[in-house]
């Protein structure tokens, strides 16, 4: 009998992949550090930016954004839910069940707006 071939994927390995589908999104200035309090305590598998739950092959992301100052803010939420879920199914091959984001903050650079004064 033939022992069938176990593949492992280690937590940082899904971190990465899911930081970097949503940094090469258009519009996504950078990751922001997840909020603090009692909730993060409870929270596995986080990384800036970017909190995993894997249940039964299914992998729950909640990614904390910063967006660019000029874009359509559901539109660019949905392109990293979208690049995100790819990403996941392609690269590894595990389920999505959801992926929240959480836009944190508008990416307004000062420099720009002293110019149109």
């Amino acid at each position: 009998m033939k022992e069938a071939e176990v593949t492992t994927i280690a937590p940082d390995v899904l971190v990465t992949i899911v930081r970097l589908a949503a940094l090469g999104v258009e519009g996504v200035s950078r990751m922001e550090s997840i909020p603090g309090g009692v909730n993060r305590l409870f929270k596995r598998d986080s990384s800036e930016g970017t909190q995993l739950l894997v249940e039964h092959n299914t992998v729950y992301a909640d990614l904390y954004v910063i967006l660019d100052h000029d874009v359509n803010v559901r539109e660019v939420s949905r392109e990293i839910q979208t690049q995100v879920a790819r990403a996941i199914s392609e690269m590894v091959g595990m389920d999505v069940g959801r992926i929240n984001i959480h836009v944190e903050d508008i990416d307004y650079d000062i420099a720009q707006s002293t110019k149109n004064v």
